[in-house]
């Protein structure tokens, strides 16, 4: 069916548009004002953008079923039993898109094998070399999007052999993998592994200026800042906004589940991170691309949000708007009755 809307934003903002949908693609069939007033279809005033893309959340920590109506259309689990996360990829709750990660990557003994969030089986602790190849063959194999490996100090850590294993294997498999960092060197011995994302911004150490540089021309941070508080959250919002001076990609996150800092993270668009991209330097279409991964010229109708408010700008506007967002399919399920 045909309609139009107000605003649309697909990577570049297009203005008023009729568009349709053709197999689950939507599609451009007029755009300017003018040709949206000549044309005789249900008309959505407000706008429409892709869906938010949470990149860091705990499944199995919250009730999923409460993002169903939200504008977060696709998220990415870094850690649980592997069994549970493959179902979820397989049978996604509430239409989203789920990337699994499977079971988090660490050392014997090491974080979070002693976490009594952590339950059995989403830990897989590595020996050495071999065990890491053995870890990532298998997570290949069963259709993993991601690797998960811990790299957190105040726990034993995997030593260099071994983060490396984790890293050549999964490249060989075309994974990327992703790497939780806490504490003094511990994301510079990422980023030397060659690790393709940090899991969360650096928060335990103001990182050099010149590792900072490096990191942008290889590595992709999350960011996660609304899970700290204080010195944390002062030392993360610093490297974001070096990172992203010195031409690094920041991607929305919100380690949804986590209960670290001023209890249980919501579920659904997280107001204080939108907010806190913001702060480092994210406005326009530089934080709509960080919150819906960058999007290009085509959009599928599943993937699509709508919100009765103009396009917002600044991050705060960005947070209002996102949290009044429901998927495009309920709405125009509601203009059809109308």
């Amino acid at each position: 069916m045909p309609f139009a809307v107000d605003d649309l934003w697909i990577g570049r903002r297009l203005g008023p548009v009729v568009l349709s949908d053709v197999d689950g693609e939507l599609r451009l069939l007029a755009f300017g004002r003018a040709a949206v007033q000549r044309a005789r279809v249900p008309r959505l005033e407000g706008a429409v953008i892709p869906g938010l893309v949470d990149r860091h959340v705990h499944l199995g920590l919250v009730d999923a079923g409460a993002l169903a109506d939200s504008a977060v259309v696709e998220v990415h689990d870094l850690g649980w039993v592997s069994s549970i996360a493959r179902n979820w990829k397989i049978n996604p709750p509430t239409g989203m898109v789920v990337k699994i990660a499977g079971e988090f990557l660490t050392a014997i003994g090491g974080y979070p094998a002693d976490r009594a969030w952590a339950p059995p089986g989403s830990v897989r602790e590595l020996a050495g070399p071999v065990d890491a190849v053995r870890a990532v063959d298998e997570a290949a194999a069963h259709g993993h999007d991601l690797i998960k490996a811990v790299l957190h100090s105040g726990a034993p850590v995997l030593d260099v052999a071994t983060l490396r294993a984790i890293v050549h294997t999964a490249h060989q498999h075309r994974l990327p993998v992703g790497v939780h960092v806490e504490g003094p060197g511990q994301a510079l011995r990422a980023f030397e592994a060659g690790a393709d994302i940090l899991v969360h911004v650096p928060w335990t150490e103001s990182l050099h200026d010149d590792l900072l540089m490096a990191m942008a021309g290889s590595m992709t941070w999350i960011s996660t800042f609304a899970i700290h508080g204080d010195a944390d959250l002062d030392r993360a919002l610093d490297n974001a906004r070096r990172f992203l001076r010195l031409g690094g990609r920041l991607d929305y996150g919100t380690d949804m589940g986590n209960d670290a800092y001023r209890g249980r993270t919501p579920t659904g668009p997280r107001a204080e991170e939108i907010i806190a991209l913001g702060q480092v330097g994210l406005h326009g279409e530089a934080l709509l691309a960080s919150l819906t991964g960058q999007p290009g010229d085509h959009l599928l109708l599943n993937r699509a949000v709508y919100a009765p408010l103009p396009l917002p700008g600044s991050a705060s506007d960005v947070a209002v708007w996102v949290n009044q967002a429901q998927r495009l399919t309920g709405a125009l399920q509601e203009a059809a009755t109308l």
